[in-house]
């Protein structure tokens, strides 16, 4: 039986996965256009970026969003090549600590977590991510944050109601997602600090 996580997982696998080649192709074709034509200017290298950027989120969002078996693992070196190409450039830098091959929908989680962490974090900042004895703990410092004590409360208790935006789906999918793994969420805000642990 399906549950509405799964399907919405399955969704998102199928969406990254049908993306993955255009974006693959336009990404070559600007490299042959590099070797054909040296002296890029800006135009060809804003596409370059803009390609590299795209690819790094969808990456990202494929490990968040996309579906997971209990039985799937995920390398160190993919999830380290996601979160540097997803830093590129950007404001938000991550620091991951955990090592060896992983539980994916364990991941899964903290990738949730992170992108709950970003929507407070605005104007940039540090997300670090360390793992001890099973134990998760995603922390979020930025010297300016920007927390909605209603949108994080909902993560906590599922009673609450609040209004979620697309952009705000990580909240709505997190709590599904660490039920998945038998886990409950518990969060500490400090001055320019957020702290999950699962």
């Amino acid at each position: 039986m399906r549950t509405r996580a799964d399907i919405i997982a399955m969704v998102s696998s199928r969406i990254c996965h049908d993306l993955v080649s255009p974006l693959g192709a336009i990404g070559n074709g600007i490299e042959l256009l590099g070797m054909s034509a040296p002296s890029q200017g800006p135009e060809m290298q804003l596409i370059n970026e803009s390609v590299e950027n795209a690819n790094a989120r969808l990456r990202f969002f494929r490990i968040a969003f996309g579906a997971a078996s209990a039985e799937q693992v995920i390398s160190r070196s993919e999830i380290i090549t996601t979160l540097s190409a997803a830093s590129r450039g950007g404001r938000l830098a991550y620091e991951w600590r955990p090592f060896g091959d992983l539980p994916r929908r364990a991941v899964r989680a903290a990738f949730l977590t992170v992108q709950c962490l970003e929507t407070a974090m605005a104007f940039g900042g540090d997300i670090t991510v360390d793992l001890d004895n099973g134990a998760w703990t995603i922390t979020g410092e930025s010297n300016r944050m920007n927390i909605d004590p209603d949108l994080w409360e909902s993560l906590t208790n599922l009673r609450a109601r609040v209004s979620l935006s697309a952009a705000l789906v990580q909240f709505a999918l997190l709590p599904d997602v660490l039920d998945q793994i038998g886990r409950a969420l518990t969060l500490d805000f400090d001055t320019g600090r957020i702290v999950a642990r699962f």
